[in-house]
């Protein structure tokens, strides 16, 4: 059997936390391209950043709490994980809010992030 060629991939969450589970889908895609050992990057934008707040409490809310998983990511291999700063300006968070540790692009880094993938997966 043959190995399996390395690629570059790039999800990119752009909704909000808790609209149809878009996170929860885009954390599986990782974790799925991560155990197949792809070189996985995570960048979240827009509404998506909101997901990365810490302090959520979902006990009440019936929604089984993935925001732990996150902090898992680099044990799955999962360390680029980046965040829009334009969408953290939006929501008036800084990287001390965030419940994981996360790198900042502007709109230009992310346009090169993007360009250096093989494939890019946008769920929606």
């Amino acid at each position: 059997m043959g190995t399996i060629q390395m690629k570059n991939i790039l999800v990119i969450s752009n909704k909000a936390p808790f609209d149809k589970m878009h996170i929860r889908e885009s954390l599986d895609t990782c974790l799925i391209f991560a155990a197949i050992e792809q070189n996985i990057s995570w960048l979240f934008k827009d509404d998506a950043v909101l997901a990365l707040k810490s302090g959520y409490n979902l006990s009440n809310s019936g929604l089984k709490d993935f925001f732990k998983t996150l902090k898992t990511l680099e044990i799955y291999d999962v360390e680029q994980v980046y965040v829009c700063a334009e969408s953290l300006k939006k929501y008036a968070l800084t990287c001390d809010d965030l419940s994981i540790e996360i790198t900042p692009l502007s709109l230009e880094e992310q346009q090169s992030l993007i360009t250096k993938q093989d494939h890019t997966v946008v769920l929606s």
